[in-house]
This record gives structure tokens, C-alpha cells and sequence, in this order.
């Protein structure tokens, strides 16, 4: 008697640790995009692929500004070689490509989202318009122009609207190697 009347209270437990996963996950998606200096916000794991190479060092994590012009971090660095090739991590519309304060950038309006990733230094091989697929070659990381000192690397950035969010958030666990999920014994008393 004692045994099922702790499954049961073991059942009621993880029904109850469910529903309030699942009411917290609505409660997120319903969220507004967030402003400077609030705390971050989900993005979908929409990525296929990293920008450059298959697991890149990142140099220089997301740091969000405090405000709208303060000092922050507006993506991630990679390291990677000059002259690599940067690919789209989703599919999308090239919604910039050109050059910016003297660099190569190129921009993609993420496809069905009210997202946009950029990608910098870069030499465009795309054009405004074009349509690219995930894991397209957008361009090739410039020689001069990288912020990360000796170091070659592309700045990888998202933006929702004109609020910076942090770019590893597009990518799904198995992409960034943080080891699968994995379910907590319930333990009875």
C-alpha cells in the first residue's frame, strides 16, 4: 500500500514539474523583445551550423550594453582564419552587404522570424536580396579589419529589431557540444 502511494506522489510530482516547465516556456515565448540592459532573452535554436569552421573558438563572448550606447558586446568573436568562408546559420534574405566604418558586413533577415544576423569582417559573395540557405557561403573573413588584436576572427551578431541578443542562443545543444538532457531520478521518501 505504503509503494504505490509513493509512485503516485512520485507521478504527482513530475506531472507537477511539467506543467510548470510548460507554463514558463508559454509564459517566455509571449514575452516582449527585451530593451538595453534588461536581462537576456531566448531565441529559437534555429541555427544548422556555425558561421565559420565546425566548433569554433569564441574569442569574446556576448556582453549586452547596459543602454542602447553603452559599452557592451554586441555578439560573439570566433577565431578563425582570414580568408575563411562565413556561412549563413540559418536560412534567410540578405538584407545588407557592404561596408561599414571600413569593413566588410553582410546582414541576413533570418526566414519566418522577426530576427537578423550579421556577420563581420567579411567579403560579401551575396548581394542585397539574394536568398541564402543554412550553411550558404555569405563571404570570406577580410585579412585587416578584426577587433580581436593578432588573432583573426568574424563578429557574429542577432539582433530583434534594435535590440542585440546574444548569437549562441540560435544554436541548438548538439551544435555547441553542451552534452544532451538528461532526466533527475525522483527520489521517494
Amino acid at each position: 500500500m505504503r509503494t504505490r502511494r509513493n509512485r503516485h506522489t512520485a507521478l504527482g510530482l513530475v506531472l507537477a514539474l511539467f506543467l510548470t516547465l510548460l507554463t514558463c516556456a508559454a509564459r517566455a515565448a509571449d514575452a516582449p523583445p527585451p530593451t538595453p540592459g534588461a536581462p537576456p532573452v531566448s531565441v529559437p535554436a534555429l541555427a544548422r551550423t556555425w558561421p565559420v569552421g565546425s566548433h569554433p573558438v569564441v574569442l569574446r563572448g556576448w556582453e549586452p550594453p547596459a543602454t542602447l550606447y553603452a559599452r557592451g558586446h554586441r555578439g560573439v568573436d570566433l577565431a578563425t582564419p582570414a580568408g575563411a568562408q562565413v556561412r549563413a546559420v540559418a536560412a534567410g534574405r540578405v538584407s545588407f552587404a557592404g561596408r561599414v566604418a571600413g569593413r566588410g558586413v553582410v546582414a541576413v533577415e533570418l526566414t519566418g522570424t522577426d530576427l537578423r544576423t550579421t556577420y563581420e569582417p567579411v567579403t560579401a559573395s551575396v548581394k542585397k536580396g539574394d536568398e541564402v540557405e543554412a550553411g550558404g557561403v555569405v563571404g570570406t573573413v577580410e585579412l585587416t579589419g578584426s577587433h580581436c588584436g593578432a588573432t583573426s576572427c568574424v563578429h557574429w551578431g542577432l539582433l530583434r529589431g534594435e535590440a542585440y541578443l546574444d548569437p549562441l542562443g540560435l544554436l541548438p545543444p548538439w551544435l555547441l557540444n553542451r552534452g544532451p538532457s538528461r532526466l533527475l531520478p525522483v527520489l521517494s521518501s
